[in-house]
């Protein structure tokens, strides 16, 4: 089985893993901290993590060019750039460094309207622990990077997932015993250096890789930004997009209205997750596509492959939400969250295409065309940030979900134009092969998902299962029968896409 087979296996292993225990500890950590803690922790986290724009785009660079230099077989090109790379990390450090010191010493002044004395001294904790995360967390994803440079997809994935699994052992252990939400972030924070000791012997010791500084050219470091820059603005929109909402409600609103929102993010993440692993597999391929100057036909179809794919899958997720979300979130959290319900359901709708179509971004990156990408989702997406934020104050979580997800959306209609005048993709083939039966399925499935809800009454978790079962059955017959062509009915039996 190749790499690429086993590192989607692993991806989607991964998925699995960390939702299901996500949806089984988020509930455990929710009680065991309060909504107020569980808010606390939920606003320090996405406030930090801005400071991961500071990777600057560098890690998906490293993929790329990587992919590149194995193409060409230019093994010192790919030492000096590695080595250039690690001399940028070292001054991102030092700036997020700075920038916690500056951000400790003014948390009184950005959160004192907000937050009691006694949270206060906990986010200056948190602050101090999640800075010196960071700080080591950007250069030490860098290993990462490499080895998916070099299409080995297995170690770190399965590294991760043992990770992540010690994690939720440890984390229910803490707060078993009285810990509060410090106590998790000491656990992420003492893992994370574990698990980035564990990749570096991998690349220096199995992969053999060497890190050299053959020269100090400028023209090195302006490749790699000329091709990171535009990556970093669009990373930093996206932060912006998944945690300024936090950052908002946790000054206007307060931590219980955080917490709410939180978990509505947290469910669209989960949701996310299904397409980002596969994407993260498929830059590479994407580069050597480029590379060998694939025709539109041989990228389209390749496009439409994954995009079918994902289609089924999500809309299967979407659809299971839109019919049985509320009950589930009542269930999973309790009615103080019957929002976020409402919540994960706008920003899901937004989501669709965007994550339906992850080739289109490892093919922009693999040609280095990001720039168009990133100045329209700055343009758009930060317009939908700002009338969130100025909205809020009346309207709280619901005017930031709203203006996120619309303006979302148009960033990604745009994109569709560029991918068919730009980048090579037929996209009305794209539509009409991965849409078209699809929206069938949905009306049948949704059709009789309605009517589960309307005869199958009630409000425990044996009830949820039984309409979930039922409904996921008539899912996949109406798939089987009116979407799937003959490849794609093997391909749940043998994976074939991976090949």
């Amino acid at each position: 089985m190749s790499q690429l087979k086993k590192g989607a296996l692993l991806s989607y292993a991964t998925i699995i893993i960390t939702n299901v225990v996500g949806l089984l500890l988020t509930p455990y950590i929710i009680r065991s901290l309060g909504t107020s803690e569980y808010g606390l922790y939920a606003l320090i986290g996405a406030f930090i993590g801005y400071m991961m724009v500071l990777d600057l785009g560098l890690n998906n660079t490293i993929v790329r060019f990587i992919a590149k230099y194995r193409v060409t077989n230019d093994k010192d090109a790919e030492k000096n750039f590695l080595a250039n790379i690690f001399i940028i990390y070292c001054f991102i450090s030092i700036v997020i460094a700075l920038v916690g010191v500056i951000i400790y010493y003014n948390m009184n002044s950005i959160f004192g309207d907000s937050l009691t004395s006694e949270e206060l001294e906990k986010a200056k904790i948190m602050v101090v622990l999640l800075i010196f995360n960071i700080a080591i967390t950007l250069p030490g994803g860098a290993f990462t990077g490499i080895c998916n440079g070099y299409e080995k997809f297995v170690f770190p994935r399965i590294t991760n997932i043992i990770r992540y699994i010690v994690r939720s052992l440890l984390v229910v252990s803490a707060l078993f015993y009285g810990g509060k939400a410090i106590s998790i972030v000491v656990i992420d924070t003492t893992l994370n250096v574990l698990i980035i000791l564990i990749n570096v012997y991998y690349v220096f010791a199995v992969l053999k890789v060497k890190i050299k500084l053959i020269k100090f050219d400028k023209e090195d470091f302006k490749t790699i930004f000329n091709y990171s820059i535009w990556i970093f603005v669009f990373s930093m929109i996206g932060e912006l997009f998944w945690k300024s909402g936090q950052m908002v409600l946790g000054k206007t609103q307060d931590t219980k209205v955080v917490a709410i929102f939180a978990v509505g993010i947290v469910l669209s993440g989960y949701f996310g997750a299904f397409a980002g692993a596969i994407n993260s597999v498929f830059l590479p391929k994407a580069t050597f596509m480029v590379e060998n100057k694939s025709s539109r036909q041989e990228l389209t179809s390749v496009f439409i492959k994954l995009g079918r794919i994902l289609t089924l899958l999500l809309l299967f997720i979407y659809v299971s939400f839109l019919l049985f979300g509320k009950q589930f979130i009542i269930l999973w959290v309790g009615e103080t969250y019957e929002d976020a319900y409402l919540i994960s359901a706008i920003i899901m709708t937004a989501y669709i295409l965007p994550l339906v179509q992850n080739f289109a971004n490892s093919i922009i990156e693999a040609t280095g065309k990001f720039k168009f990408k990133a100045i329209v989702y700055f343009f758009t997406i930060l317009t939908g940030i700002v009338l969130g934020a100025y909205l809020s104050k009346e309207y709280s979580y619901w005017a930031i979900a709203w203006c996120y997800s619309i303006f979302w959306f148009i960033s990604q209609i745009i994109m569709n134009w560029y991918f068919n005048a730009k980048l090579n993709i037929d996209i009305i083939r794209f539509f009409k092969e991965t849409f078209g039966k699809m929206l069938f399925v949905v009306a049948i499935s949704y059709g009789i998902g309605f009517l589960l809800n309307y005869f199958f009454v009630g409000e425990g978790w044996l009830n949820l299962l039984i309409k979930g079962f039922l409904f996921s059955l008539v899912y996949a017959i109406a798939a089987f029968f009116i979407m799937l062509n003959e490849y794609e009915k093997k391909l749940f039996t043998t994976f074939k896409i991976f090949k």
